[in-house]
């Protein structure tokens, strides 16, 4: 690795905009801006459910538990009036479950997608010449590279896609208000309230498999640059023509 970083470097920075005018350049261009949407929607996310309690001859009373990422929701508290007469106790309860697994491995492929993608888009830019003429292994190990991301975000996002179902049931008001023991009592009165609004973490996972198709459509163009396929080609003849 080390004798290709010299190769790399000895071969000189030649700033060249033609590649993004072809699909192979101009595709990871997108996978580099699309990885950012996916791992920025997910890693900076915070919200807020909330339900209404009302305790027998007392006001209704808000009742929020906030959450983020990375989802570990068993570590928010809030909490929950006793509804006992002439007290003002509370009790902390918790939100349920801990999805920081496949939000972590999520937001890891995007920011690893991120960091390949800046990396090849200044080889692509900048040492087109290396990477496509003076040797056989850059597109090669571009290609294994990119299938592996692919095969990567197939995953993370499947994985996130679940984990985030698993977090609207555990914030939802309406699982919340089944869960307490003052809701229970048929004296008090509980209301689901304020929803959390997931529309960033709904884009995560579309992201996600916008990577996906943008990753593995890469794979046949990144393909046509090998010795594989330019060994399929048909040779040239005498003459510099090739056979119809």
């Amino acid at each position: 690795m080390e004798g290709v970083a010299q190769k790399i470097l000895m071969s000189g920075f030649s700033l060249d905009l033609g590649p993004l005018k072809e699909p192979l350049a101009f595709i990871r261009l997108l996978e580099w801006v699309f990885s950012i949407f996916a791992f920025a929607t997910t890693a900076g996310y915070a919200g807020a459910t909330s339900v209404n309690v009302q305790c027998q001859g007392i006001p209704s009373q808000e009742i929020q538990a906030f959450f983020s990422y990375p989802f570990r929701l068993m570590q928010h508290p809030y909490k929950v009036p006793n509804c006992v007469v002439n007290k003002t106790d509370t009790t902390d309860f918790f939100l349920t479950g801990d999805h920081s697994s496949s939000a972590q491995f999520f937001v890891c492929i995007g920011v690893l997608s991120f960091l390949y993608s800046t990396a090849t888009l200044i080889i692509y830019l900048g040492y087109q010449q290396w990477y496509s003429r003076e040797t056989s292994r850059g597109p090669v190990v571009d290609l294994l590279v990119t299938a592996a991301l692919a095969f990567l975000w197939l995953a993370s996002s499947s994985a996130w896609g679940k984990g985030l179902t698993d977090v609207k049931w555990a914030t939802s008001p309406s699982n919340i208000v089944t869960l307490l023991d003052v809701c229970k009592v048929a004296k008090n009165t509980c209301t689901p309230g304020g929803v959390p609004h997931m529309g960033r973490l709904n884009a995560s996972v579309i992201f996600g498999f916008l990577n996906l198709i943008l990753w593995g459509g890469n794979c046949w163009f990144i393909y046509k640059e090998t010795p594989f396929h330019k060994s399929n080609q048909p040779a040239d003849v005498e003459g510099g023509v090739r056979p119809t």
